[in-house]
């Protein structure tokens, strides 16, 4: 559980779950923050992102479980000095599991598995490899893959993506890559403009329901890259989002 010095460094919950930053909290995130109890979330800047905003500023994520100590698409900041400590302080003699949800978000795998040795194991879809120098440590995975700690990869789209959302049951999580953001307070589908009749019916009939799986997993948070984690009430959040319009850049609203 959280201890008091912990409570230190908690982000705190807004009314609709989402995390958020309370004024006594420096907002730079570059340094890991306990979100939640055993969840910590850190920032860094989008290798490849160059306009300024949304997307810009990414997040990865470290999880406590009784097994491995799972880092969900980690990319170092600047100074990665307070994430590997954070690594070594938590992981102790057990496993790191390095998860990733799909193959843009590799990013800084091999790195910490450099760091941290050959307990540092990497897991994502097959098309990771080509993004890794080595093969070394690697586990393509797919949905009927059991994962360290028992976590799970969803299969989603239609046809199917190389993205797949990853199930965290000991903390009742969900992890999205790219297909979940959030925005504005609200969770949402991102996905290019439906600009025409049969775009609308692809996403409604064909995509839309490649995600209704996950509900069924009754998730209490949502652990996004883009955008604010939801830590309460995640599977009302993410049933809104599937009800509405896709989100993106271009259509923000």
């Amino acid at each position: 559980m959280i201890n008091a010095k912990q409570m230190i460094g908690i982000a705190s919950r807004d009314r609709n779950g989402f995390h958020r930053f309370g004024d006594y909290h420096d907002r730079m995130t570059t340094t890991p923050d306990l979100i939640d109890d055993g969840i910590w979330r850190w920032t860094a800047r989008h290798p490849d992102w160059h306009p300024a905003g949304f997307g810009d500023e990414v997040a990865s994520f470290a999880l406590k479980t009784d097994a491995e100590l799972l880092l969900i698409d980690p990319l170092l900041p600047s100074d990665p000095a307070p994430v590997h400590e954070l690594v070594d302080a938590q992981a102790g003699a057990d496993g790191i599991a390095v998860l990733i949800t799909m193959p843009y978000h590799v990013r800084d795998a091999e790195r910490l598995r450099r760091k941290h040795g050959k307990r540092c194991t990497i897991w994502g879809h097959e098309a990771c490899a080509s993004r890794l120098t080595k093969r070394a440590g690697f586990h393509a995975i797919t949905p009927e893959t059991e994962l360290p700690a028992g976590a799970r990869a969803h299969a989603i789209g239609s046809p199917r993506r190389q993205e797949q959302p990853l199930w965290i049951p000991a903390h009742k999580a969900l992890a999205f890559g790219d297909a979940v953001i959030e925005t504005g307070g609200r969770l949402r589908v991102w996905e290019d403009d439906l600009d025409s009749e049969q775009r609308t019916r692809w996403f409604r009939d064909r995509f839309i329901p490649t995600l209704k799986p996950l509900l069924e997993l009754d998730p209490e948070r949502a652990l996004v890259t883009h955008g604010e984690s939801v830590l309460g009430d995640a599977r009302a959040k993410l049933a809104s989002a599937l009800r509405s319009k896709p989100w993106n850049r271009r259509s923000a609203g």
